[in-house]
């Protein structure tokens, strides 16, 4: 980096690495030390021109901004030990100064775009990541998500395996769960237990899991929550084309002349996609969603359907094709089947009728319908909003029609390409890791198929009995036909539809193993055993991305504690468990390479055939797309381009689409219709997202939102704490008005589980949503069900807010009040220095004892805590200063005085003249500084406030981006700052942004 001599003996340098500023520092002696040069609590990089020295024996500098001391050591904040900043190792050679920083090249663990990271280590930390330029899925570019996975809380991690929540040895579950197994299986038979997997494994571990299920103990009860994603994608595929097979890939988003994405908010599941897509700036961009996402913003077209009408507006989109004489006949002629089935169809949905049933406009369907089939090259891009649904199959088989009748497919920029919402669903899929499939895209009820996996495997047979699928899988948990289910690597106490069916499976179960990187999920709570799992960037192995490209997934520190990967546990297990007739040494692999070599032998001669690929190729070459066979120069990018099938005929097949209503369709009792979806910076139940403060910023709390003529009618205003009744159950959240939806449509994000939102029942949105399933596909319809909302009649409010010097204990010791009043709230808040917020509403004040442990988990029972209580009026507020900025705050009866001190504790700012207005119920007090408000650019921590002040005075998003730096660095944001520039251009044109909610 530099000569020491060039560095003042107790002074430090700042020093630019790989675009990381790092300060180092020299000592007496010559020592050298290397530490982050950002600041966390200031946000400037400043930590270079501190003052170095000893406190208590510990090395440390000062910040010159708010004098935190931080150690040279370990980083941590000698003040808050909650904050730790990255520490680089340094040394002397030569009279030169050496930082050592290693990256590795591994894959992100978030959505199925399956971007390559570049993970920075120093010792057996990650310090940082990046995108890495090389891998051909996002060449360089990380969303906001990608961008936080070093940063998830190691505090919340599983360390050691327990049994009934005591700590053993490895030993111990395992040789206990060997001979449950065995108990029960001679007792009850090999169904008698069941897997439930997920699309975050790696394939390896899929792969090891589905042969110890199939080909071990004799049951094809393993299922995985891919069920929940993208079942009804592979069914389509299958019905249509003959093979789970994407046809596309990213590359085709550059020369599509038209976009076609529906049922995909792509800006906020998919964002480095869409950075793709806004940069190929395609000349149509039509988007079929009910509401107007981020993504629908930017459309040169918005279908905004009623919800679950997808089928409908295929086969008028198709009608109009026939009609119009739009259809390719020669490619229709010589590639497909079955097209008078599907036009027999088509010709009943009249364009009148279709927009009758869709709630859109005759021009605009006949509009889509010319720019989808006359268009140069049509790309489709979707996702859960065709997939999640009773008749998700059908919308997939309808929408591939639509390619196949105008021969927008096998070429540059055509074709339909699901996008996986998970980073390995497509691996799992490869390895048959699901009830009803079998190795390399082999079908259970194909007896060959059974006999060629069999054979492949060294075991005397496949069972053929069909395995029990996601839902079905705790249906009979809960029936007590499976008796142990073995849970790994997913959440189904959160992420099932109709919860109160889970749970009670749950706890009916004889016994149920979780095993995963985080103890506190809402599985892991009825967990008689628990396995600790390795995560990301602790484990070797394969994932295979939305386009069918395999990138290496490569460990970069050691997994915490005493965690393991989770094929490792799988295969200890297997070697504890004696059944008779059964090789105990099925499942003798001593590294992942050794099971990824037994996969690739099953493709063989497969659609997927990966004979050609090896660590070694994936190591040298980088990430490659199967067909890949051996011999290969390089895998296919798309596929069907001569027009063959992998079919009887070797002809795609036309599937008759008969239109069909939702399974559960509004009433007098339940008028509205729920939707849910993603939020941009979170991802599932956040399990890992939901440990990193700053990912709670764009939208730190579970909302519903609603049109404002819905909240109208209701009696509801924007703010107002309402409860949403379905015929399974009720949540409470607050209401936020959205003049984009439609009337009649309500949305409530998919992530809010009983971690972040307690009450009454505690089990989360996904209490009120719906188990009906798809004929085909048996994937659960998340997209709509039946709600009504009512003001939730509960006055009295509460809200705590603070920071501790250990944030997952103060999270754990808010648990038992998760209970504690029918609305409970319980988020992340700051940045660099995490805190909690805890808020809860009852038709009156709790017991005294409530309050008072609240205040002490909050350390707001404090001799120096300020206090006020009115008990007439069951007011009361405490506020804990550290010097001159408040540490933790208790309002409860009146919250008005919220948003001001929580945005004083947010900033770390001096409380100065604000003071004396501390304890009084004051909602603006004199002299108080513009609120930041919500985040928009997570990347530089941009306000809301901060862009809506610059675009009073300039509406030029390049000047914006220049003078703030917002969407100058991952881009998640650019969609909504495009969004509102155009509507400071324009304000008649546009509607305004969501209002913040009210406490």
């Amino acid at each position: 980096m530099c000569r020491l001599e060039d560095i003042v003996p107790n002074t430090g340098v700042c020093a630019l690495v790989r675009r990381r500023q790092i300060a180092i520092f020299r000592l007496e002696g010559d020592s050298v030390y290397a530490i982050d040069n950002h600041d966390p609590f200031s946000g400037a990089n400043v930590l270079a021109r501190g003052i170095v020295g000893d406190l208590k024996g510990e090395l440390v500098v000062a910040s010159p901004v708010y004098k935190q001391h931080f150690s040279l050591v370990s980083g941590r904040c000698v003040e808050d030990a909650a904050v730790q900043i990255p520490v680089y190792r340094a040394r002397v050679e030569d009279g030169f100064v050496f930082v050592e920083i290693s990256e590795v090249a591994t894959t992100c663990c978030y959505c199925g775009i399956g971007c390559g990271v570049l993970a920075s280590v120093s010792g057996d930390t990650i310090t940082a990541v990046r995108g890495d330029p090389a891998h051909p899925a996002n060449f360089g570019r990380l969303c906001t998500k990608g961008l936080s996975l070093h940063k998830a809380d190691p505090s919340f991690r599983a360390l050691f395996p327990e049994m009934h929540g005591q700590r053993k040895t490895w030993d111990e579950p395992l040789r206990f769960l060997a001979a449950r197994f065995g108990k029960t299986i001679a007792e009850h038979g090999p169904d008698s237990v069941g897997f439930y997997v997920s699309g975050q494994f790696l394939t390896e571990d899929y792969y090891v899991f589905n042969k110890l299920a199939k080909g071990l103990i004799g049951t094809n009860n393993i299922d995985t929550n891919s069920r929940l994603c993208m079942a009804s994608a592979v069914a389509g595929y299958k019905q249509t084309l003959g093979a789970d097979a994407p046809p596309a890939c990213y590359e085709d988003v550059d020369s599509a002349e038209c976009l076609f994405i529906t049922g995909s908010n792509t800006a906020w599941a998919h964002p480095v996609l869409f950075r793709r897509i806004e940069q190929a700036k395609p000349k149509h961009l039509i988007v079929v969603d009910p509401r107007k996402t981020e993504t629908a913003r930017s459309a040169t077209l918005h279908l905004q359907i009623a919800p679950g009408t997808d089928v409908a507006l295929f086969n008028g989109m198709l009608h109009v094709m026939l009609r119009e004489g739009w259809c390719d006949e020669s490619y229709i002629r010589r590639h497909t089947e079955n097209f008078e089935s599907a036009g027999q169809v088509a010709s009943e949905a009249s364009l009148e009728r279709t927009a009758a049933v869709c709630g859109v406009p005759e021009k605009h369907i006949y509009e889509a319908a010319k720019i989808f089939s006359r268009s140069k090259a049509t790309l489709s891009l979707y996702c859960q909003g065709l997939n999640q649904s009773s008749s998700g199959t059908a919308k997939n088989a309808a929408l591939i029609n639509l390619h196949l009748a105008s021969g927008q497919i096998g070429k540059p920029g055509a074709g339909p390409f699901s996008l996986t919402g998970q980073p390995n669903a497509m691996g799992g899929r490869e390895v048959g890791g699901m009830a009803n499939l079998l190795s390399a895209h082999r079908d259970l009820g194909n007896e060959k198929h059974r006999r060629e996996v069999a054979e492949l495997w060294g075991v005397e047979e496949v069972p053929s009995k069909p395995g029990k699928t996601a839902v079905e899988m705790f249906e009979a948990v809960r029936a007590g036909e499976i008796k142990i289910v073995w849970i790994a690597c997913t959440n189904p106490a959160q992420s099932l539809p109709d919860q109160k069916l889970v749970h009670e499976a749950l706890e009916r179960a004889e016994l149920v193993i979780v095993q995963d990187a985080y103890r506190n999920t809402e599985t892991a709570a009825y967990a008689d055993v628990f396995l600790p799992a390795a995560g990301w960037g602790e484990k070797e192995g394969t994932m295979t991305n939305s386009e069918r490209r395999v990138s290496r997934v490569r460990a970069a520190v050691r997994p915490p504690g005493e965690a393991l990967p989770d094929w490792r546990i799988a295969v200890e297990f297997s070697q504890k468990l004696s059944l008779p007739g059964k090789k105990s040494d099925l499942l003798s692999y001593e590294k992942p390479e050794d099971i990824f070599n037994e996969h690739r032998e099953t493709t063989r001669g497969r659609d997927l055939d990966i004979t050609g690929l090896s660590y070694a190729l994936l190591d040298e070459r980088g990430p490659q797309q199967w067909p890949f066979p051996e011999n290969a120069r390089e895998g296919k990018k798309r596929l069907y381009e001569d027009g063959v099938f992998p079919t009887a005929s070797g002809r795609a097949r036309f599937v008759p689409t008969p239109y069909r209503a939702v399974a559960e369709e509004v009433d007098a009792r339940y008028p509205l219709g729920l939707t849910t979806g993603r939020l941009r910076d979170q991802w599932h139940t956040m399990s890992r997202t939901g440990t990193i403060a700053g990912l709670f910023a764009h939208e730190p709390e579970p909302r519903v939102t609603m049109h404002p003529e819905d909240l109208s009618r209701a009696q509801i205003n924007d703010g107002d704490l309402v409860q949403v009744l379905s015929r399974r159950g009720h949540i409470y959240l607050q209401a936020a008005a959205d003049p984009d939806l439609m009337r009649g449509v309500v949305f409530i994000p998919m992530h809010w589980g009983a971690r972040f939102l307690g009450g009454e029942s505690r089990r989360g949105v996904n209490e009120l949503t719906l188990a009906a399933l798809d004929p085909s596909s048996r994937q659960p319809e998340f997209k709509h069900c039946a709600v009504r909302v009512e003001s939730a009649q509960l006055p009295w409010r509460l809200v705590a807010f603070g920071n501790s010097r250990d944030v997952f204990s103060l999270v754990s010791r808010l648990e038992l009040l998760m209970g504690a009043a029918p609305y409970a709230v319980r988020t992340l808040i700051g940045r660099d220095s995490p805190g909690v917020r805890f808020a809860i509403a009852a038709e009156k004040a709790p017991q005294e004892k409530i309050l008072e442990e609240i205040d002490a988990i909050f350390g707001l029972d404090a001799p120096e805590a300020a206090r006020y209580d009115d008990s007439k009026h069951n007011i009361g507020r405490r506020i804990l200063l550290e010097g001159n900025t408040v540490r933790a705050v208790r309002l409860s009866g009146d919250t008005r005085s919220e948003p001001w001190l929580k945005d004083l504790w947010e900033r770390a700012a001096p409380v100065g003249e604000l003071r004396r207005y501390l304890l009084l119920p004051v909602e603006t007090p004199p002299g108080l500084p513009a609120l930041r408000g919500r985040t928009v650019c997570n990347c530089f921590n941009v306000s809301e406030r901060e862009i809506d002040a610059f675009l009073a005075e300039s509406n030029s998003i390049t000047a914006l981006q220049a003078s703030l730096k917002c969407g100058t660095n991952c881009g998640s944001c650019l969609p909504e700052l495009r969004r509102k520039v155009s509507f400071a251009q324009t304000p008649e044109a546009g509607a305004p942004p969501l209002t913040a909610a009210k406490v």
